[in-house]
């Protein structure tokens, strides 16, 4: 195979079911139509590294090994053999999401590509700390995170981000709003279908469903209080759908043993997109009880549960904040309640539940908002046409 232009290079694995490398896929699938093929570059799901292997039309994947007992041991041997393939290549671009993987590239952009396109949808001098809580305390390793990211951000020629408070973020940060282009996430229709059905929210039981990560900034914790306070009233139960850790799972488990609800609440491991959309449009109600802090608010973020849910027509409950804001319209497209709020959740479930035609009025026009702003097909469009202001000519 001729070598490509344009590398897509990702400290994630993929394909898997995580919302990343949903999104990575949409993207890498785009630039390789558009530009007729592209090396995608990820980690290895193995000690087995491969190499080039067509694994969507015009998308030649490599994966590298990321092994080690903790997150910095498998970040440097990535690094390292990284540094490894990238030797006697040169790229027009080269794409990243992180400094996991950028940084390499970032200090030796001249070796390896003409132009860097960085992808930012979370920084890890700021979502870090919530997946290792000892982080807050070692300011010498944060400030190297914060310098690693802008490094990164200072080489790049163009900066892609989801969502405009990450923008103005990163602008707060010294980034020039003119390298920075906003692509929200989209939904792929053909997977997440509209139900179509008319909500039926006085069944013996209400069912609630949430999905996604269960990382401590979701407030799935929010979702399980919110459940045992509907219990008092009505019948419900909850259905989790995602990627956790155990800890992370037998701390659910426990809150809901003690607010009694432990018979109430269901927590599964991440399926297939199409076994997902099964499950929402079984649910009556979709519940994403994002919380208020640096992750949400400062950086900001562009949460793909609540456009995939909305684009089923199964009514959305999510919290009130600025990056859901850009989504839609509270009351038009989904129910906004105060976050961090539980009684808040349950009083929006019982309003469904007491006025079936909103619940309806909602799905209905939730599915439209998605189908005339985020579709992967209408990202995949903003991308290309970014990689064109690059000087990317489309064609082989």
């Amino acid at each position: 195979m001729q070598q490509s232009k344009i590398a897509y290079i990702s400290f994630d694995t993929v394909p898997a079911p995580k919302g990343a490398a949903i999104h990575i896929t949409a993207f890498a699938q785009a630039l390789g139509t558009a530009f007729e093929g592209i090396q995608l570059v990820t980690v290895s799901p193995t000690r087995e590294c491969i190499d080039s292997e067509e694994i969507y039309p015009q998308v030649f994947q490599t994966t590298l090994s990321a092994c080690g007992d903790n997150l910095i041991q498998r970040i440097l041997n990535f690094r390292h053999l990284l540094r490894l393939w990238l030797q006697d290549k040169q790229f027009q671009v080269i794409h990243i999401r992180s400094i996991y993987e950028g940084f390499v590239i970032a200090q030796n952009k001249q070796q390896y590509c003409q132009k860097l396109m960085f992808e930012v949808n979370g920084l890890p001098s700021i979502e870090l700390k919530y997946r290792y809580p000892n982080v807050v305390d070692d300011q010498e390793l944060l400030h190297k995170l914060y310098t690693q990211e802008q490094i990164c951000l200072a080489a790049a020629n163009l900066i892609v981000t989801p969502s405009s408070i990450t923008s103005q973020y990163l602008q707060s940060r010294g980034v020039s709003g003119n390298k920075i282009q906003v692509i929200p996430n989209g939904v792929d229709l053909d997977v997440f279908t509209y139900s179509g059905k008319s909500q039926n929210l006085n069944n013996q039981s209400l069912r609630l469903i949430y999905f996604g990560t269960l990382s401590p900034w979701q407030g799935v914790n929010l979702a399980i209080e919110a459940l045992a306070l509907i219990n008092r009233e009505i019948p419900a139960d909850l259905t989790v759908i995602g990627q956790a850790r155990n800890d992370q799972i037998k701390e659910l488990k426990q809150l809901a043993v003690k607010l009694e609800v432990a018979d109430y609440l269901k927590i599964l491991e991440p399926v297939s997109q199409q076994k997902l959309v099964q499950y929402i449009h079984h649910a009556d109600v979709i519940v994403a009880p994002l919380t208020p802090n640096d992750r949400n608010l400062i950086q900001g973020c562009c949460p793909l549960k609540i456009l995939e849910g909305m684009a089923t027509g199964t009514p959305v409950i999510a919290s009130d904040l600025p990056v859901v804001r850009e989504l839609g319209e509270d009351g038009v497209h989904f129910l906004l309640v105060k976050p961090s709020s539980a009684k808040a959740i349950k009083d929006a479930v019982l309003r469904l539940q007491s006025e079936p035609e909103l619940a309806v009025y909602l799905g209905a026009n939730a599915r439209k908002r998605i189908e005339q702003y985020y579709t992967w097909q209408l990202a995949g469009e903003a991308l290309i046409a970014a990689y064109t202001e690059l000087g990317v000519e489309e064609g082989g």
